[in-house]
């Protein structure tokens, strides 16, 4: 970049056509591909100083003269320029261009420094649009200088890591944060140091505040809880974060065969914030605007308020997923300065991408924006996701089965079922319901609504409700059918529920298929093991029938290495006497010694002695070692 690019470029970031707080150029650093390389060539400490003072006496050539920020800075070992042109109070602005020339308005578009004179409406709002500061960049009338909380202005200087802490003089500290101005040889404070470091921004701004109300039903419904957020912007915002997250349910499941971790949470925490950060950065603060930022909780619902509307050129078709939003002015750009100082906000609309991508992976429908044709208001509605809305109509449901009230218990699960049917909480439970009342074929209906709308992830257990469904309505043939299925996604757990439903329905090749696709997943689950060690057994027996010898002998053995993992796991003594017993039944199939055949027996005999059966096949076991009751050949 030569040296009139480089004043060109300063006096297009000094007239701020967006509102946006100016730009950087960062002199010593080349670029490559459109991003800076690094490490960065550097400049030497001679150029450093010559860069500045050429800069310097250049700019007060701008009409009307303006001068940048200039900062000396280390990059790895070398020495670059950094020159911060903020938004300019006097602007607009005029400078030469690389080849000479009158004077010409530049301005930025995008990473392009333009003339704007080129074209007429450019120009047109080049002047209207920067011919007045920015509200917040504004001296306020009624307050003072000594009215900012200086131990409020270097808590931000730590939170952000500014060098200014550094700074003794609490004026020098203001001046070069730039939240007071000259007026008159004295100073005065501007508009967006009273919203951040005044201990009480009402009393210049009555709408600068947060208030939440938490509603127990609709709109129609009581207030369960209101609360009030007040003190600088920074303060409301995270006590108001935190409150709101605290407010989200998580709702965790531990998957067995991974060591991450399946869930969701009511509303996801990056989508409430951005989307608060958002109200709260964009909306209005002067004498207009005397209505708070509103957060109305719902049970199935967030709505975040803000006054007045979105700036012009901001339609509602850009605030959709993957649209594209235009270059619009900033209605706060200082409020944005010190809130993406603090990490709290992206930019200029820049954060909805984050609260489409956070509600999407959440498994939570999409956020909805409206405003009216007058922008006197803009919300923001997050729907609760869907399984938080289920398990609300299931308490209800629960209570109304107590109070006998069964017909209506169904009602509403179905009510509820028709306003979220990617729940798979719902789905299961209209399943169970339609079957109870013999109504299979609607319940099937219910599934196949589910796999249209749910999460992937889910179906499978849904199915799984609706197999065990049939299989206790008597439809045994239509569960088997849906038993071989194998296209879902399945947990680890999903995969030994179907297993077990395979077993119920007398088909234990589907059952053994199931239990494999579950893998090493149920090596710790003891009742798992021995439902697969039963299925292994039963397979051994068809093998013995069809004489398969070396099948038969491989699915003993298996059997017996489950059995065994069974009996060395934590499980209650029941389970653990009917391992030992299927482990004396498999020994004496496989042909072992009649003293380990009874000495396992005796063992399921310790742990349960009131079971007669296992007292009866010891004493029923020939000369072989074979137990001749309860076996099946």
């Amino acid at each position: 970049m030569t040296g009139p690019q480089v004043v060109s470029t300063i006096c297009a970031f000094a007239n701020d056509y967006h509102n946006l707080n100016g730009g950087y150029v960062v002199i010593g650093v080349e670029e490559r591909d459109g991003r800076a390389g690094l490490p960065p060539r550097g400049l030497s400490a001679t150029e450093v100083d010559a860069a500045q003072k050429w800069i310097r006496g250049n700019c007060n050539r701008i009409d009307p003269p303006y001068q940048p920020i200039l900062s000396p800075e280390t990059v790895a070992g070398r020495l670059i320029l950094v020159v911060w042109a903020p938004g300019s109070e006097m602007r607009p602005h005029r400078a030469s261009g690389a080849r000479g020339g009158r004077p010409r308005y530049w301005i930025r578009l995008g990473a392009e420094t333009v003339d704007a004179e080129r074209r007429g409406d450019l120009l047109r709002g080049l002047i209207e649009q920067t011919a007045r500061v920015p509200w917040d960049d504004r001296r306020s009338l009624e307050a003072r200088v000594s009215d900012l909380r200086e131990a409020k202005v270097r808590e931000y200087l730590r939170d952000v890591g500014s060098g200014l802490l550094d700074e003794p003089s609490e004026a020098e500290v203001y001046r070069r944060l730039r939240i007071t101005m000259t007026v008159n040889d004295h100073e005065a404070p501007r508009n967006v140091g009273l919203l951040f470091f005044s201990s009480d921004p009402e009393r210049w701004f009555r709408g600068a505040n947060i208030e939440v109300v938490h509603f127990t039903a609709d709109r129609a419904g009581d207030v369960q809880e209101e609360r009030t957020f007040r003190g600088g912007l920074t303060d409301q915002l995270r006590d108001c974060l935190n409150y709101l997250e605290n407010l989200s349910t998580v709702h965790l499941q531990k998957q067995r065969d991974r060591i991450q971790v399946r869930g969701w949470v009511s509303y996801p925490l990056p989508a409430l914030r951005e989307t608060l950060v958002n109200a709260v950065y964009h909306r209005g603060y002067d004498v207009d605007q005397p209505e708070p930022t509103k957060v109305y909780l719902y049970p199935g619902r967030v709505e975040i308020i803000s006054y007045p509307g979105p700036v012009a050129g901001i339609e509602l078709r850009h605030l959709v997923p993957h649209a594209r939003v235009p270059a619009a002015p900033a209605r706060n750009r200082r409020i944005g300065e010190f809130l993406k100082e603090l990490k709290l906000a992206e930019g200029r609309l820049s954060g909805l991408p984050k609260v489409f991508r956070a509600m999407e992976a959440n498994g939570s429908p999409p956020p909805r924006f409206e405003f009216d044709e007058q922008r006197t208001y803009f919300q923001a509605t997050l729907p609760a996701h869907p399984e938080y809305a289920a398990l609300s109509a299931l308490r209800d449901a629960a209570h109304l089965r107590g109070l006998g009230e069964s017909a209506e218990a169904f009602r509403c699960i179905e009510s509820a079922w028709d306003s979220h049917q990617a729940s798979a909480l719902l789905a299961s439970e209209m399943i169970r319901g339609l079957a109870d009342r013999g109504e299979t074929r609607r319940a099937e209906d219910v599934m196949k609504v589910f796999s249209a709308q749910g999460p992937e992830s889910a179906i499978a257990h849904v199915e799984n409700t609706l197999i065990e469904a049939l299989l206790k309505a008597g439809e045994e043939e239509r569960a088997r059918q849906l038993l071989k299925r194998d296209h879902l996604v399945m947990s680890v757990q999903d995969a030994v529920d179907a297993a077990i439903l395979a077993r119920r329905a007398r088909d234990s090749r589907t059952a053994h298929w199931y239990f494999e696709c579950a893998g090493d997943g149920l090596f710790a689950d003891p009742r798992a093991l021995l439902e697969f060690a039963q299925t292994k057994m039963w397979l051994a027996e068809e093998a013995y029938r069809g004489r398969e010898r070396a099948s038969n002998r491989r699915f003993l053995l298996e059997a017996r290495a489950l059995l065994e993992r069974v009996i060395q796991l934590d499980a209650s003594p029941t389970r653990h006497a009917w391992a030992w017993r299927e482990l004396a039944r498999t020994l004496g199939w496989l042909k072992m010694p009649v003293r380990e055949v009874k000495d396992a027996y005796r063992k399921a005999i310790r742990l349960l002695p009131n079971e007669p059966r296992f007292v009866n096949e010891m004493e029923g076991i020939d000369k072989q070692g074979r137990p001749t009751l309860g076996r099946k050949r």
